[in-house]
């Protein structure tokens, strides 16, 4: 827009300085002066506009042909070599896996653990220690360099990446809402749902409550990106559609990062409540919301290099100990 402007500008300025001269010559009057400007003002507007809209065009075109490209990809979507065990308990394995974004330059390297079914193992450490890659790789948006990762005794490159997920619920740290209703952001998790199941999600998920206090309850439109709800009540909506799924799997990728103390130990509560008795992996960085966890892995730099509860890791004063004296100073 500053370039079509620009060379309007410097057309009407070289107009206005030749027929200064003309009128300085006396081959023009002032008044013939003053409609030439009037002329080209008159002109020159809808030039500018025409050329506006004819970049939109443009950039517009542009879009359309990515989009049009992305549309035409091909899910993909290999068809599974082995099936998970019915019934499976979904105990999660991590053996010596090791990761890098770019050669010579590792995210994680030789992580194995352990999370036995129906436990709660949290991951700890600062920031690019590479805990969100751990959730990459478990869901398959990456693939590890060395190592596998087994659910079940299946390892997951084994299972189609539609299976893998149906038996995976992730609550991320930015909750995605669509510009629908309460209902309808829920049932995303599951489309088939029925209202009776997406209201027990929403008891799970302890936001039942407010949901149906509103005039349309459950009809109520959130706003593009769930602009009408707060952090709290976005991450609410988020857990109850974790509980919809009832996967073999809960995953937790910092979901109070962004709250307050008080909406924090609330959505403690309620994670706590929906993934009872279900194999349940934690990334965070607050400690305060996994102390009670049944094991906590610390990562620095891609590596595992303290784990234990809580009490013993803080009687080991190591790189636990530090980051949580580290949080205590500032609260």
């Amino acid at each position: 827009k500053r370039q079509v402007a620009t060379i309007f500008a410097l057309s009407l300025g070289s107009t206005l300085i030749v027929a200064s001269g003309e009128v300085s010559r006396g081959a023009m009057t002032v008044g013939d002066f003053v409609l030439v400007n009037a002329y080209i003002l008159q002109i020159v507007a809808p030039l500018e506009m025409l050329g506006v809209a004819f970049r939109d065009l443009a950039q517009g075109t542009a879009f359309i042909e990515r989009l049009l490209g992305l549309l035409a990809e091909v899910p993909e979507d290999v068809p599974a070599r082995r099936a998970l065990p019915r019934g499976g308990a979904g105990e999660l394995v991590f053996e010596h896996v090791s990761f890098s974004y770019r050669p010579g330059q590792p995210v994680l390297t030789d992580v194995s653990f352990r999370i036995p079914a129906k436990k709660t193992v949290a991951i700890v450490g600062e920031s690019g220690s590479g805990k969100s890659t751990l959730v990459r790789l478990l869901v398959r948006l990456v693939e590890a360099d060395e190592g596998r990762i087994l659910l079940d005794d299946v390892p997951i490159s084994d299972l189609s990446p539609a299976s893998l997920r149906e038996a995976i619920a992730v609550v991320p740290q930015d909750t995605v809402l669509l510009d629908d209703t309460i209902a309808g952001n829920i049932a995303i998790a599951v489309p088939a749902s029925t209202e009776k199941e997406i209201a027990r999600a929403a008891r799970l998920a302890r936001i039942h409550d407010l949901i149906t206090g509103l005039p349309n309850g459950y009809r109520t439109p959130v706003g593009e990106r769930g602009l009408k709800l707060s952090g709290g009540e976005r991450q609410r909506v988020a857990i109850a559609r974790a509980a919809l799924r009832k996967p073999r799997v809960f995953v937790f990728d910092e979901g109070t990062s962004s709250l307050d103390s008080r909406t924090e130990r609330e959505i403690v509560e309620n994670r706590s409540a929906i993934s009872s008795g279900t194999t349940t992996l934690v990334i965070t960085h607050r400690l305060s919301t996994i102390m009670d966890a049944d094991e906590i892995l610390v990562l620095d730099r891609g590596k595992v290099v303290e784990r234990g509860s809580h009490a013993s890791l803080l009687d080991r004063m190591g790189a636990y100990w530090a980051l949580w004296q580290a949080q205590q100073q500032a609260a």
